[in-house]
């Protein structure tokens, strides 16, 4: 979802990658937050929870060179509890000239807080469905979200087009528009003047009807939809058609383009959008409306928004349509269920923006878009992925690139480092692929349930530090030489926000020979101060932090100790202090035979033949520890908490 990203859109990729990163990506912040309130005064509206939506007619007739809309919607939903009165969301400057339900006129009132209250001739009884036509007509509301617009463009053409993200719907029709219901289908038919080209969700079932100087167009959609997706676009339209997929699945994309705008590399711009159809079908699922339609609506807001089918799009930079294109899977088909968990529709495309680059321009590309996310991202010291519930009220704070949009994206890229691709990518198949959740909304908990699945093991302490928490982990590592064939490595961190004690994290390092060898290696690091030993291919001659951007983090530092190598410092016990459970450590040469603790009077008090000892049964203190091993025995001290 989104109003989005002006962003590249009047760039070239060389400029995009020459120029700031925190510049660049405030560019897109800016374009996507589509109204100028800092604060939206917006609740879900309860009065709409107690019924579903499940089919529109929606019949609208506009002129482009008038700002006005009058239209007719028919209603059909089912009841979810004994109603008496139903209510939809609709902005007080429009007015409702009837509402009929079997051609019978009902009492309707708007009181004045953007609401249809409409009093229903006897109560409807729970799980009964009902049909209700609401006539209206008005001038939308200039002062909103912007929701509907009709201007003219430079060349004198007037256009008309709505975006209705997040919460703009009510804005030019009467809705239901928090996101607790999908409907289920939708028929929009569009009267305008004959010279115009009308544009909306899904597929033409027939042709145009004219009828003297006006002409209706009908749309057919399909598959679930939120209100706020619900689109209309009405100008002089120029249309080029291309195709994707594959047989048996092949689709038609239907671009509705400016004349003015039809020239020059326009058509080489347009034409990467069946390409990324098909990387984003083999790396995830077919294209969820393959039924219908996929395609792009040009318009004058200063980005993109991923209306269901129909792309509009100020521009066609190909970062631009890879991002909106993206949300066909993660926003459309499988949508947010509340404005907290915005980051599972504008993470996910914003991430799969920046694997184009892996997949079109290879590895540097996409690490220099990973390195310009994490200079953003780590420009201030706060803020989370997950929005608090006030948060979720500030349309800034939900459309914040900085952390709905980059952070997300790179902690998805740090899940897929942590998983591995198949798992990854499996897990993100199985996401879109379940039932419970595709075409309807989703939270949080349900995405971390899949990955968890394939996974194999708890995602907990990862969501809780880089979804939940806030900040970033600064790494100080040092590496050693450590004997034939190993090297020793001390992983410290310190964190950005106190709200995370410890990001734990597999930390990817990359070392050299001094004859060119290079290996990549993985630190689990799982506390501060911990000791790994890891095989080595060659004796190191220098080290690299995370060269392939997996994480975010800053002011990292790695060097290599020159120490040389002692069979006594090779052998370390950690944590220490140790509260519950002590590690030994070996170089992998060395075999242990068994380990002994003596309190400060000698006496022993534990003997073990593990690495991972348990000290619950000891109380605090300090200990001495004798540990017997293949190459001798060894004396250390640990201090118990």
């Amino acid at each position: 979802m989104k109003k989005i990203l002006l962003l590249l859109l009047t760039f070239s990729f060389a400029t995009v990658v020459a120029q700031n990163g925190v510049d660049y990506l405030n560019t897109i912040a800016s374009s996507e937050m589509k109204t100028a309130s800092n604060l939206m005064q917006f609740a879900p509206n309860p009065n709409t929870l107690n019924y579903d939506i499940t089919y529109h007619k929606l019949e609208f007739t506009v002129d482009p060179a008038v700002y006005f809309v009058s239209g007719k919607i028919t209603t059909t939903y089912t009841a979810l509890a004994n109603l008496n009165s139903i209510y939809f969301d609709l902005a007080n400057e429009l007015t409702v000239a009837s509402v009929k339900k079997n051609g019978v006129n009902l009492t309707f009132s708007q009181n004045g807080a953007n609401e249809l209250v409409i009093t229903l001739p006897a109560t409807q009884t729970i799980g009964t469905s009902a049909t209700l036509e609401i006539t209206y007509s008005g001038v939308p509301p200039l002062n909103g979200f912007n929701a509907f617009t009709a201007e003219m463009r430079s060349n004198g053409s007037n256009t008309l087009y709505t975006l209705s993200e997040p919460f703009g719907a009510r804005d030019w029709w009467p809705c239901k528009q928090d996101l607790n219901d999908k409907i289920n289908s939708i028929d929009v038919y569009i009267t305008a003047p004959s010279q115009y080209i009308a544009v909306s969700n899904g597929i033409e079932p027939e042709l145009p009807v004219v009828n003297g100087t006006s002409k209706t167009t009908h749309f057919h959609h399909g598959y679930p939809i939120p209100a706020y997706l619900i689109c209309m676009a009405v100008t002089d339209y120029t249309v080029y058609n291309q195709t994707a997929g594959a047989a048996p699945n092949q689709y038609p994309i239907i671009n509705y383009i400016y004349p003015e705008s039809f020239t020059g590399g326009l058509q080489t711009q347009l034409d990467q959008t069946p390409l990324l159809l098909n990387l984003y079908s083999n790396l995830f699922e077919l294209y969820p409306f393959h039924n219908e339609k996929y395609g792009h609506a040009q318009f004058g807001w200063g980005g993109g928004m991923e209306h269901t089918t129909v792309s509009f799009m100020v521009g066609f930079d190909r970062q631009l349509i890879a991002h909106e294109m993206a949300h066909q899977w993660f926003g459309d088909k499988i949508t947010c269920g509340t404005w907290k968990d915005i980051w599972l529709n504008e993470s996910f495309a914003t991430y799969l923006a920046s694997i184009v680059y892996e997949n079109f321009d290879g590895l540097p590309n996409f690490i220099s878009d990973k390195t310009n996310m994490i200079n953003y991202i780590t420009s201030a010291p706060d803020g989370a992925v997950y929005l608090t519930d006030t948060e979720a009220t500030d349309v800034n704070r939900i459309f914040s690139s900085r952390l709905s949009y980059n952070k997300g994206a790179m902690v998805i890229e740090m899940l897929r480092f942590k998983m591995g691709d198949t798992a990854f990518f499996q897990a993100m198949k199985n996401y879109l692929a379940d039932p419970t959740l595709a075409y309807g909304y989703a939270v949080t908990t349900n995405l971390k349930s899949h990955l968890e699945a394939v996974y194999g093991s708890s995602l907990t302490e990862f969501f809780n530090d880089w979804i939940y928490n806030q900040g970033y982990p600064t790494y100080s590592i040092t590496a050693q030489n450590w004997g034939s064939g190993q090297a020793r490595f001390v992983v410290n961190q310190s964190q950005s926000h106190s709200s995370v004690s410890y990001f734990e994290m597999p930390v990817p390092v990359r070392i050299h020979g001094a004859s060119g060898q290079v290996q990549d290696l993985v630190l689990n690091n799982t506390t501060n101060g911990q000791v790994l030993i890891l095989p080595v291919n060659f004796p190191i001659a220098s080290v690299e932090f995370d060269p392939d951007k997996h994480l975010i983090s800053k002011n990292n530092s790695i060097t290599l100790g020159n120490e040389s190598f002692q069979l006594e410092n090779a052998i370390a016990l950690y944590p220490n202090p140790v509260k519950d459970e002590l590690h030994v450590q070996l170089p992998s040469s060395i075999l242990l035979e068994k380990v002994s603790l003596y309190n400060n009077l000698g006496q022993l008090v534990l003997e073990n033949n593990n690495l991972d000892i348990s000290l619950n049964t000891l109380s605090s203190g300090v200990y001495s520890v004798s540990i017997q091993t293949s190459e001798g025995e060894f004396h250390k001290k640990i201090i118990k908490n």
